[in-house]
Parts: C-alpha cells; structure tokens; sequence
C-alpha cells in the first residue's frame, strides 16, 4: 500500500511545480513568432489558462469519483475501457513524460553550460542523463522527501518569477522599449492558425496541473484535496504567466523576444550586466525541481495499471521500505534516458511532439466526464463540474481544435506520435492474447 501523507498544500505545490519548469522561460520566443502582436501574444497566454482552468474544474468531478493513484489512466479506463486507460499509460510512457523529461534535462543541461562554457556536448548530455538518475533515485526513498522537494524547488521558482515581474514594472522605460498595444498591429494572416500554433508552446508551459492527480491514492482527503489543489494551481499559474508576460514585454520589444530562447537572461540583462547568469541559476533551479516532480508523478501511472492487470505486473512491485514504485520509476528513467540521447538538440520538436499527444488524450478524458454522467449515473460523486455541460464542452472542443491543428501544421513531430499509439494498440491486444493463454 502506499503512504497517504500528501497534504492540500504539497498537493498544489505539485500542480503548479509541474507547470512552471523551463516552458516560461524558452518558449515565449516561439509564441511571438506565431502571433507578432502584444495584445494577442497576452490572449494566446489566457486562453492557455482558460483551457487548463476548464480541464481542471472538469477533472474536478473526476479526481473526486476516482481518488486513487493513476490520474487520467483512471479516467479514461472508467469511460472507454481498459484499452483506452493502456494508451494513454503507453504514450505518457513513451512520449509526453519521457519527452517532457529529455527535454527538461536538456534545458538544464544547457543553462548549467552558463557557467561550465568549455563542457563539450557529450558531458552536457552526460551531465543531463546523470541529472534524471539521480532525481529518480531521491524519489525512490519515499513520497515525503518528494514532497519536500516539490515544495522547496516551487518556492524558488516562484520567488524568481516574482523578481522579473517587479523588475519589469519597476523599471520599464517606455523610451527604451515602446510597447504597442494596438491589435492591429503585425495581426497574423491566418488568425486562428497562429493563435492555434502560439498555444504549443502556451500549453506545453501550462500543462502539468494534473499531475496532482496522479498521486491521489497518497492524499489525504483525495476526494476534496485533489479537486482543490489542480483549481488553485491553475489559478495561481495563470496569474503569474501572464503577470511574467507583461514584464518581459516591459523590458525587451517584441522582435527581440521573438529571436530568442532566453527571454528571461535577455530580460534582465538590460537591467544589470550580471543579470543574465542570475536568472540562468534560478531557471536551472526551476527545471530541476520539475524535473524532480516528473520522476516522482508519472510512475504511479504505470503502477495503477499494473495494479489493475492490464500492464507488465512487475511495474506493480513497491519496495518493502521506501514504499514507492520502484521497478515502475526504473523503467521510466531508462526509456527517458534513451529518449534524450535520441533526441538531443530537439527541444522544440520534442515540444510538440509532447504537447499533441498529452492533449489529444487530455481532451479525450474530458469528454469522459459525459459518458460517465451516463454510465455511472448513480456513483458518488464528492465534487461536481462546475458549470457542466458548457465548462466540459469548451475544454474538449479547444484540446480537439489545437490538436488538429497541430496534425496539419507540424506532421513531422505529430505523425511520430500517431504510430507509436498503433504500437500500442498492438502491444495491448498481445498482452490481452497472453492473459488468456495464461
């Protein structure tokens, strides 16, 4: 049985650490070059917000009617099935947390770099490998040391993007950087498309709230903690997304921020010389207890499913002592290490990559909460859908228009995706073919 010690705090903790790791700081650049224009760039942000806000108070019902480990496998098993819960416990193994993992490692790898200018390319792959192993390790012994962390490593990063936001306002000198808040100004000429394209990088930033779920077997609470604690983290990493935003905005003109992947080091550069190797400290620090938070989070998929038979049962296995999902965390971090050696200089492929697959199948499990209004009409359920059908509806029908979208304008990083799910349904159906042999 795993510890349930996870309190509301550490819960929301969880939610907005998952969020807020390296997508503020490395993708605003890619988000203005899809929508040249302040004004839009600020409604591209919200309406990543808005979308995480509408999953969040839909998975509200759902955290509540399922409070145990495995999240969004649960949901989707609950609605469709076991083989729709296998897929998507196969694509977050296989691509959205072992990608999110390469990429995050990379990105620490590469502002660790800063200060080691010399390390070649292989020692910073090295330096980001050794980074997850040892992330996984701290994990194994036990959820509090998880909880810990999460909570020490989101405080940090939340006081630093609290200091670029009172430096933006601070120091804005409307001489130096004009800031053009015409909507007219550089519109896009395909609107939707852009808007559509600027939210790969919004929701890669912004998707994480409902990694709190994942760990709903070790609440305390879970049917009223867990519905809580994804709301106000995305409450909490909406406001300050924006807030950031505006402060960049402040400090940088909008072709500058457009032509970088530092906005936050270019951002404060301009304030002081030393500024740049400051904000590099606190974005490692903040990608590295992301990173953290990931190693600690995904497994407990894998262990949920094996729990229930339909995964490799081993994945099931919890250490005697540590009380944790070890042999599921090991595989994890090996498929993840291989991932980044695959992958290496791919950040922002493996930004889209990630993001189509985690929201076509988030999508998914929102629309879930309408056949379960069905299927299981009488079930208890804690906490209900605020707003239900509308709230619901918006959250599946924007995840389906972004992940179409997507499909059309990135094939090369979405079709990858596509055949690793057929792999999948594969591998699901042999599984299922040697159980009944058994």
């Amino acid at each position: 049985m795993l510890q349930k010690k996870l309190t509301l705090y550490g819960l929301t903790m969880i939610a907005v650490g998952s969020c807020i790791g390296s997508g503020i700081f490395a993708t605003p650049g890619q988000i203005v070059s899809a929508v040249p224009n302040a004004v839009l760039v600020l409604a591209v942000w919200a309406l990543g917000g808005v979308i995480a806000l509408t999953g969040a108070l839909t998975f509200t019902e759902l955290g509540g009617m399922f409070p145990k480990s495995g999240g969004v496998y649960v949901y989707l098993k609950e609605a469709y099935g076991e083989l729709a819960g296998f897929l998507y416990g196969w694509v977050i193994l296989l691509v959205i947390n072992t990608g999110a993992l390469a990429g995050l490692c990379a990105a620490f790898a590469d502002y660790m770099k800063i200060f080691a200018p010399h390390m070649s390319e292989g020692e910073k792959t090295g330096l980001a490998a050794v980074t997850m192993v040892a992330l996984t390790g701290v994990n194994m012994l036990g959820v509090n040391v998880s909880q810990r962390l999460s909570n020490f490593f989101t405080g940090l990063k939340l006081l630093a993007i609290a200091g670029i936001i009172v430096a933006g306002f601070l120091y804005f000198d409307a001489e130096k950087v004009p800031v053009d808040f015409s909507l007219n100004h550089n519109l896009p000429t395909n609107l939707t498309a852009a808007l559509l394209t600027g939210l790969i990088g919004v929701l890669f930033s912004v998707g994480g709230w409902h990694h709190a779920s994942y760990v709903a077997g070790e609440a305390i609470d879970a049917p009223r903690t867990v519905p809580k604690a994804m709301f106000l983290g995305v409450l909490i990493v909406t406001g300050m997304y924006l807030l950031v935003n505006v402060a960049y905005m402040l400090l940088l003109p909008l072709d500058a921020i457009a032509n970088t992947r530092t906005v936050a080091g270019d951002a404060v550069v301009t304030l002081a010389p030393w500024g740049g190797k400051a904000v590099a400290v606190a974005i490692a620090l903040s990608i590295f207890g992301t990173i953290s938070i990931y190693t600690m989070s995904a497994p407990r998929i894998y262990y949920a499913m094996a729990e229930d038979g339909i995964f490799f049962k081993q994945l099931a296995w919890v250490h005697p002592r540590w009380r944790t999902p070890v042999v599921a965390m090991v595989v994890q971090v090996v498929w993840a290490v291989a991932v980044l050696l695959f992958f290496q200089g791919l950040f922002d492929k493996i930004i889209t990559f990630v993001t189509f697959m985690d929201i076509a199948f988030m999508g998914l499990a929102g629309a879930g909460i309408f056949v379960l209004r069905r299927k299981m009409a009488s079930a208890n359920r804690p906490v209900r859908a605020w707003g239900y059908p509308v709230v619901p509806a918006i959250f599946v029908l924007i995840s389906a228009a972004f992940a179409v979208n997507t499909l059309l304008e990135r094939p090369a990083q979405a079709i990858p995706g596509l055949i690793l799910l057929l792999l999948g349904v594969a591998v699901f159906f042999f599984l299922k073919f040697l159980r009944n042999k058994n």
